[in-house]
Parts: C-alpha cells; structure tokens; sequence
C-alpha cells in the first residue's frame, strides 16, 4: 500500500483525492501497487465531507510519518509551499504538484534536491491543466532539437479574446461575463496582465532548454488594451488576436515572451477557443506538434496530478530524469526581434505614419477617426523608433509569421 497526502483541500485537491476514489481501479492496475489517501492538509474543517477523518492541521504528522512517500501539493503560491515541499524531498517523499508559481521560481532548486534524495519532484499539471506536456518534453521528444514552443496558455483570457472575437463586445464587459461565471477571478490581474501565461512558457522554455529560463526575464504584455475594434480589423485581415506566449532558439539568442498577437486562420492555434489551451511545438526532425485540452479546471487539472503520482508509484526509490539544470539561459532582448505589426493611429497622423513606415498596407474597415495599417517586417527596436516618430498610437499588436 503506497499511502499518499494531500496539502491543499480547495479546487485542485479535492479534485485529486476525487479522481483517485473514482478511478481507483485504473489508477491501482496502471501504478502495479494500490494507492490510498491518508491525510488531507488544511487550515479548515469539513464536518459532513466523506473524507473529513483524513483532514489534518499540522504539516508535521505527514512529514513525520514514515507511510507517506507521495505528496500532492496544490496550496498554490510559494508559502509555506516552497518550505513544506523542500522538507518532503530532503525526507525522500516524492511531490507532485500543480503550483506553477512555485515551479517556475524554484524548480531546477527542488529537482536536484530530489535526485539527491532518490525521490521524485513532478509538475504535469502546472503547465496546461490537463494537457500532457511536461511528459512529451522529457520523454517523447527526447530525440529532437526543439527550436520553439508558442502556448495559448491562459484560458481565461483565451475566453475573453473569444468571446470579444465572436460578439463583437469590449474587454470590460466580457471580463465581468468570466468572473460571474467562474472564468476568471474576482482580482483577475495574473491572468488578463499575463503573468500566469508568463510562469508557463517559462517552465516549457526551461524544459526546452535544459537550463533555467527565470520568467522575471520574460517580456509579458497583457489583454487589457484590446479592443471591439481590434477584432473588426482583425476579421478584415482574415486574422483573430490570441495571447501567445512563446519561446524561439534562434540564431540571433533566445527569445521568450507574452503578448497578444494577431494569427491567421491557417495556423493551428487560431481554433484553439473559449477556455480551451494549446501548446504548439517545432523541433528540428519531428517538425510541427500540437497538445491541445481543458488548461485548467478542478479535474483536468487533478487528473494531471494524479498522473504524477502514478508515475511516482510506479518509480519508488528511483528519480525520474528531468533536464532542467539550474544554470541561466541569457534571454535576448525582444528589441532585436523581428516581426511585422498592425497599427491604429488617429486619422490625422496618417502622413506621419505613412513617411515614417514608408511601404505599408493599409486595413480600413470603415472607421473615420482611424488609419490603420500593417508594416513590413522590421526589429522591435525600428517600431519603437518609427512610432515614436509617428506620435504614438491607439493600439499595436504584433503579427504572427
């Protein structure tokens, strides 16, 4: 009997300790060994909850006692989650967890404590809920060179661009249809700001890498300056605007970073709707692959979890390999990017934006007060440069190649 705890009773845990209930059966064949809940940490009580006994208030009891050997964390945030999970690991208690924050801030950290330990740090679901991608990139695609990974990695944001895309209505009024319904939280900064996109693409960018990507590095832009009327030049351009994050090894450096950018209907993420997440990677033999699913969530992200601890299971006593050393990939500034743009500006700068741009192409979709173009392809340094010439703008939003 393998005997499990969970740190965190909310959304994500009660999920976990669901999931592995419900598919019990499953869960024990696939792991060769019969799995059970034991504790169940919190800071509350749940008097009338089926599994109300196995709740516990001190952290102790689980690090103390010898049955445990598998812990699910899903408290989220770095405290007490950093500390408990480094206390596991140095005990030789494998941690599966779907706290992106905390993997993304001290994972190279907490991998070699638990290779040092002989025990297992695993994190499925603090990247696309339920979608398998951490695996395929430590195991399936061990054999390629993987260049670049470009992520649909928030779904509510990807519910608000959707919803704007396909009704016609602004960020503010979608924004409060997600909070009432679920979508999106009361404070819903980390989302729509990008930063939870942000945490992602950081720990794929390490993982792709091999090394340490810090997301502090990672230039991030948010939704809140998208419009109705983004998406009606959109619509003129055959495009839609998704928030993209995404990582490039290029021959120029390393680029990673967060932004909404406008792609077009033959690219695959450009169906990816609603609260639905993707992840598109390249490598240099494989090419092109897609990892699409429910990115959040109480059971898809559960379910990942659990996943996490089948494998744990199935690998007592020994690490599973993770390539993520703790030494810092340099991240190039996104100044030396290039890229073409789409551009509103008021309709009287249109002579200066037509003699700072030179060659450009014009989008008009009826709207007076507005000249609105796309430029050639040209270094984030040269727009800034040109822009500021023109006298700012209304909104840009880069273009997907």
């Amino acid at each position: 009997m393998i005997q499990i705890a969970v740190l965190g009773y909310g959304t994500v845990g009660s999920g976990v300790v669901e999931v592995i209930e419900t598919n019990k059966a499953d869960i024990n064949k696939k792991a060769a060994a019969d799995l059970a809940v034991k504790y169940i940490l919190d800071l509350r009580d749940f008097p009338g909850d089926p599994y109300e006994g196995k709740v516990v208030h001190d952290y102790n009891i689980i690090l103390n006692d010898p049955d445990v050997s598998i812990i699910c964390e899903t408290m989220g945030g770095t405290k007490p989650a950093y500390e408990f999970t480094k206390q596991a690991l140095l005990q030789g208690k494998s941690v599966c967890t779907s706290n992106k924050e905390l993997v993304a801030s001290h994972g190279p950290e907490l991998l070699k404590i638990a290779k040092e330990n002989h025990c297992n740090y695993l994190f499925e679901a603090s990247v696309g809920g339920g979608i398998p991608i951490i695996r395929p990139l430590n195991y399936s695609l061990t054999a390629e060179h993987i260049d670049s990974i470009t992520g649909i990695l928030n779904g509510t944001t990807n519910y608000i661009l959707t919803k704007m895309d396909k009704e016609g209505v602004d960020f503010d009024e979608v924004l409060k249809e997600a909070q009432d319904k679920g979508y999106a939280e009361r404070n819903p900064e980390a989302d729509v700001e990008g930063y939870d996109a942000c945490r992602k693409i950081a720990i794929l960018s390490s993982l792709m890498s091999g090394k340490n990507v810090n997301y502090e590095d990672i230039y991030t832009e948010g939704i809140t300056r998208i419009s109705s009327a983004d998406f009606k030049y959109a619509k003129q351009m055959n495009k839609s605007v998704k928030l993209l994050a995404l990582s490039r090894d290029t021959e120029e450096g390393f680029f990673a970073m967060v932004a909404p950018f406008l792609i077009s209907r033959e690219h695959p993420l450009y169906s990816v709707n609603d609260v639905f997440n993707a992840v598109y990677v390249h490598g240099n033999m494989l090419g092109d692959s897609m990892y699409y699913g429910r990115g959040a969530g109480k059971l898809p992200t559960a379910s990942a979890v659990v996943s996490d601890v089948v494998d744990c299971a199935r690998h007592q006593g020994k690490t599973i390999m993770c390539f993520w050393d703790e030494e810092k990939v340099e991240i190039t500034d996104i100044k030396c990017a290039r890229r073409k743009f789409f551009v509103r500006v008021p309709a009287d700068r249109r002579d200066a934006a037509m003699g700072a741009f030179g060659a450009l192409a014009e989008v008009n979709v009826g709207i007076a007060e507005e000249f609105a173009f796309m430029t050639q392809e040209m270094s984030e340094k040269e727009f800034d440069e040109k822009i500021e010439k023109t006298g700012g703008c209304l909104n840009r939003i880069r273009i997907m190649a």
